[in-house]
């Protein structure tokens, strides 16, 4: 696999792994159903997913070559980032009209 396609995967991982808490009423995806699951749920989702999106991150740039330390910038960044990809997910489940 390239290094495009590498990237390209792990941002895929990202926007897919952003939004997945806000269509599924499952607990951590797997666990039961609950009929509405509360927005604590769904942060909770979301810090676990960024951290698998960071760890396949990091197999990956592991599989590259050598795997370059960062400081806490980049993890403020990447916070940043995956609540910016949730956006289309938290406007999906809250902020659109329900009818019926």
């Amino acid at each position: 696999m390239n290094h495009g396609a590498e990237v390209a995967l792990v941002l895929l991982a990202a926007v897919v792994g952003a939004n997945l808490p806000f269509f599924t009423e499952r607990l951590l995806l797997v666990g039961p159903r609950r009929a509405p699951k509360a927005f604590g749920w769904r942060l909770l989702e979301l810090l676990l997913l960024a951290l698998l999106t960071l760890g396949l991150g990091r197999l990956l740039e592991a599989r590259i070559g050598q795997i370059y330390p960062q400081g806490w910038e980049f993890y403020a960044a990447l916070g940043c980032l995956f609540l910016t990809l949730a956006f289309p997910g938290f406007v999906w489940r809250y902020l659109r009209r329900h009818h019926g």
